[in-house]
């Protein structure tokens, strides 16, 4: 637009992924704080010259000051980064443990997915994704559990939780130990399709547990209600989003195969956590 000057404004963001951009900038996707994800130049960064270059590596917590218009009303979708301070780089904290690297990638990925729309505030999806990647820089819990508990959570933000006691179909209550996928979690004799899992009922403690951080059963469970958890949540993403994370395949988790739940029922295929 002739004429139009870019606006500076500031906010606090994750950063979420970095892309090569030439031969030394980089274009950042972001979650921020007010105005929920974008993407961002980061001029030079690439030089070993730079003078933020490192701080703005994924995963890391961080304080800009961004050039463009934050309501995307005229100029370009990307915006330019003109300033940043770290304000805790969780990511060089785990760089060398693959566990949580894989589940902070995985994390990263599903936040890009569930803001599909630029600029639109996403206030709880980025507090939600700050405290994982926290806990994951801790090392409070494992981070199979930590990534389960943000994916459960992130549906919940998204209005696809599972239903975990009453019955998905019919709503009636009660411990129902069919779960399906294409239904929308456990339900009910009456309302079973065919195919359905029968996850251990501790499985569906668990799940419960991680939604609502309950962390003293969560860290109690056992491996194999871990691993059962890992697939029933990560089949229940995949079937909103209509298709497979990148990052799930490299989480370091032995996960059983999805249930061949409600492709028997005619259903379109659940995708796996190995699913490409």
């Amino acid at each position: 637009m002739p004429g139009y000057r870019r606006q500076l404004y500031r906010d606090d963001a994750v950063v979420l992924r970095v892309q090569k951009l030439g031969e030394s900038d980089r274009i950042i996707t972001l979650l921020t704080r007010r105005h929920g994800r974008l993407r961002a130049v980061a001029r030079g960064v690439r030089r070993t010259s730079s003078r933020f270059g490192a701080r703005l590596e994924p995963f890391g917590h961080v304080d800009l000051q961004l050039a463009g218009d934050p309501q995307g009303n005229v100029g370009s979708s990307l915006h330019t980064i003109s300033q940043v301070e770290g304000i805790d780089l969780y990511g060089k904290r785990f760089l060398g443990d693959y566990p949580r690297y894989t589940a902070a990638s995985a994390i990263a990925e599903t936040a890009e997915r569930l803001t599909p729309v630029e600029r639109e505030p996403s206030l709880r999806l980025f507090q939600l994704t700050l405290g994982a990647l926290r806990s994951l820089a801790d090392g409070s819990h494992a981070s199979t559990l930590v990534l389960d508990a943000y994916l459960l959570r992130g549906m919940a933000l998204a209005g696809w939780a599972p239903a975990l006691v009453n019955c998905a179909v019919c709503g009636t209550p009660g411990r129902h130990r069919a779960f399906s996928v294409p239904a929308g979690g456990c339900v009910c004799p009456d309302c079973r399709p065919p195919g359905a899992a029968h996850p251990a009922p501790a499985t569906i403690d668990l799940m419960s547990a991680l939604t609502t951080g309950d962390w003293r059963i969560a860290d109690a469970a056992e491996q194999g209600n871990r691993r059962e958890c890992s697939g029933l949540v990560a089949a229940h993403l995949q079937w909103h989003l209509e298709r497979a994370l990148r990052s799930l395949p490299l989480v370091d988790r032995d996960g059983p195969p999805i249930p061949p739940t409600d492709r028997s029922a005619g259903h379109r295929p659940v995708p796996g956590p190995g699913a490409q």
